[in-house]
């Protein structure tokens, strides 16, 4: 079994793989393509620690595969990275162990990227003004990185509950994209003007209220992968024009969708789409003036597509 280290991923899959691979997980999962189990979650809390296992086969590739990664979001006090874990990559005719790509988590941060990319390509409008970011640490930076390849927009507000944090990540992002990228001081100054929104923190309860949302805003909400975390208030999901999913089953135990669905505010039935069926074109995207907000809690699929990428460049 081959072991392939963080440096050597690094350098073979960039924001481009991840993208293509993105594509290609939600589509399968669209055309029912995928065999894929609910993830497992395991929580360490005296060190606020998260584990997450997910896995799947897209049919017709040479390969499966396993993905264990962890959020221990004290690490930043021992000046750690929060994130970390692996990839296991199996032969899907034999089921042997091919590879373990030891990625410390970058290949889950690209993946996660890839999906809020696309999911601002097919539901924001192609060029905005301003974007509102929430949260500051890794996956902040990916997402900002993913999105500006396929969106072009003019200034970014950020909001972190790590003030502490926020002027350096502006001061990276601006230096990075060339755009205007400034600090905030509560969720709600970030959010006025925004017509992309984009949430990827570990909070466990509610940083956007409805009423701070414009009425043509894309939220693209990414941080609440667990039934106990949530950015978004329950009323958000409900009132929007479109709700749209990674993927529906997971989200009403998972994601933004469950907080609503368990408050009796949202109905499975009344899910738009699942992004997937958006890429392939059998839902609509964004359709003018309207609020939409993406629940993406991550699924198995796209750890299987990027894993594939990645062996087969090795």
């Amino acid at each position: 079994m081959r072991i392939v280290e963080e440096e050597k991923l690094r350098d073979l899959i960039k924001e481009p793989e991840a993208l293509e691979s993105a594509e290609r997980a939600f589509r399968a999962l669209a055309e029912g393509s995928v065999e894929q189990p609910p993830p497992m979650a395991l929580d360490v809390a005296p060190v606020r620690g998260e584990v997450h296992v997910k896995g799947a086969y897209l049919k017709g590739s040479k390969i499966f595969a396993i993905k264990v990664a962890s959020g221990f979001y004290g690490n930043s006090d021992k000046n750690l990275p929060t994130g970390s874990g692996l990839v296991l990559v199996f032969d899907a005719d034999t089921g042997f162990p091919l590879a373990l790509l030891r990625d410390n988590a970058y290949l889950t941060d690209l993946r996660t990227a890839a999906a809020g990319a696309l999911a601002a390509r097919l539901l924001a409008p192609k060029s905005v003004g301003r974007v509102a970011m929430l949260g500051s640490g890794v996956q902040a930076r990916y997402q900002l990185r993913a999105i500006a390849r396929v969106c072009e927009f003019e200034r970014v507000d950020v909001w972190s509950p790590h003030r502490d944090r926020v002027e350096a990540y502006c001061q990276e992002m601006q230096g990075e994209l060339g755009k205007s990228v400034s600090s905030a001081d509560t969720p709600e100054q970030a959010l006025q003007g925004a017509q992309l929104v984009v949430t990827c923190t570990p909070s466990r309860e509610p940083l956007v209220e409805t009423s701070w949302l414009e009425p043509d805003a894309t939220v693209i909400a990414v941080g609440s992968d667990g039934p106990d975390k949530q950015e978004l208030a329950a009323e958000a999901v409900a009132k929007a024009d479109k709700v749209v999913a990674d993927r529906l089953s997971q989200c009403v135990r998972l994601g933004e969708i469950h907080h609503a669905v368990e408050a009796g505010l949202f109905k499975e039935e009344a899910l738009h789409a699942e992004l997937g069926e958006v890429l392939i074109g059998r839902k609509a995207g964004r359709e003018g003036k309207e609020l939409i907000v993406c629940d993406l809690t991550g699924v198995g699929a796209q750890d299987a597509a990027i894993a594939e990428v990645a062996w087969e460049r090795c």
